[in-house]
């Protein structure tokens, strides 16, 4: 009788925890359902942003280039026409070499850059005014910029003609003469973008740690010596950084032109692609064929950054 009691003690308790259990396994399955739909929603956010303003774009883009179209009527397929007539626009060539032929101050700003990083690193009086002198340039208006310095490119009464006549020389009209038209454009660039790429530097020198100096200078490295071996292989990742931005921001110069000469410069010898793009785009309204030129720019500008990194990543930076 006792165990017959205990039994039917015993059956009330196993019946009653079997739905609970099965109601907790219900609660997880609800709870991990309504978990994935807000994991959903937010992940849709940005993927929804992705397709409407970076696919979608491109894809219409790609479309467009193989199309005859004035941007506002009908589009007419051409197929690859617009990309046979691209190779032999001589301005689209000539566009293409100066908008490369900007990027020789790349080099020039990175060298000047780190000097100065390097210069005002140093416990010198006046270096906080420096720093904030060389980098007003970069937080100022690029417009703004570009109409001073077309002034001061004047060839009758520009400033830099002033100063070069205190020497007895003639300055020439610098952005009406093809010989002096794209330097005079690399030497603003350079000195707009100067201050950032400085700050840059400056910030990478001052994170090397001290104990690397102090062992070389135990070693008896000179000055030198620690520059090779520490300084340039600790901000070597900074310069991967500037080199390859400003490539991608050079491949898009246009303001500075669109400015500074209106006109493209004389016999088109500051023209940029992006300038040409526009002219080609909004003037002329040949919008199928610029945006061949500009699928064809963002091609070159891919393979370019692709080596940039396949070079970066070969030559991983180690110290000496």
């Amino acid at each position: 009788m006792t165990q017959i009691a205990d039994v039917t003690d015993d059956a009330p308790a196993s019946t009653t925890s079997r739905p609970q259990t099965l109601r907790s396994a219900k609660d997880r399955r609800r709870l991990h359902r309504t978990e994935h739909r807000w994991a959903y929603a937010f992940v849709a956010a940005p993927v929804v942003g992705f397709l409407a303003f970076t696919l979608y774009p491109l894809g219409f883009a790609l479309y467009a280039s193989l199309t005859s179209w004035n941007g506002l009527g009908a589009m007419r397929f051409v197929g690859l026409d617009n990309y046979t007539t691209l190779l032999t626009d001589e301005y689209f060539h000539k566009s293409l070499f100066n908008t490369f032929f900007y990027m020789l101050g790349i080099p020039i700003g990175i060298v000047l850059a780190l000097v100065l990083a390097i210069a005002l690193n140093r416990r010198i009086p006046g270096r906080t005014f420096f720093r904030t002198v060389y980098y007003v340039p970069v937080i100022s208006s690029l417009a703004a910029i570009a109409i001073v310095w077309q002034f001061a490119y004047n060839g009758d009464f520009g400033l830099i003609n002033q100063a070069l006549s205190w020497f007895g020389i003639d300055g020439p009209d610098w952005l009406q003469n093809t010989s002096t038209v794209k330097p005079a454009i690399i030497l603003m660039a350079v000195w707009k973008g100067l201050g950032y790429s400085m700050l840059l530097y400056l910030a990478a020198i001052q994170s090397v740690p001290a104990a690397l100096y102090e062992a070389a200078s135990l070693d008896g490295a000179n000055a030198f010596q620690k520059f090779r071996s520490i300084t340039l292989p600790m901000v070597r990742p900074v310069t991967f950084f500037i080199v390859v931005t400003n490539v991608i921001a050079g491949a898009q110069i246009f303001t500075e032109i669109n400015i500074m000469t209106p006109a493209g410069g004389p016999e088109f010898s500051s023209a940029s692609v992006v300038w040409y793009i526009v002219r080609k785009a909004f003037k002329y309204q040949q919008m199928g064929y610029a945006t061949a030129m500009a699928v064809v720019l963002g091609v070159i500008v891919l393979v370019i950054t692709l080596i940039q990194f396949r070079l970066n990543r070969r030559n991983s930076f180690s110290i000496d």
